[in-house]
């Protein structure tokens, strides 16, 4: 776990820090944005942002997609999903 752990900061900080020519779409920062809250957090909690709070509400669906995975294999999505776009 520790080593997979390692490389999940490690795909998260290059991620957060990306620099250059890297412009994700809003579909796949919400994709990167559930499988970090699924891996560091675990299932999605409390209730889901109303109508108008458009952002809350987008990444809170996000997430509950990925209800019920466990946290590492959202660690391990999240890796494979960055080494696909490099």
């Amino acid at each position: 776990m520790s080593d997979l752990k390692a490389k999940f900061d490690e795909a998260v900080n290059y991620i957060q820090t990306a620099e250059g020519d890297f412009k994700p779409s809003n579909e796949m920062k919400l994709e990167f944005y559930a499988l970090y809250k699924q891996g560091t957090e675990g299932d999605v909690s409390g209730k889901r942002p109303g109508m108008m709070d458009f952002v809350g509400r987008a990444k809170y669906d996000a997430w509950e997609k990925c209800k019920g995975m466990p946290k590492e294999k959202a660690m391990q999505k999240y890796i494979d999903k960055l080494e696909a776009l490099k």
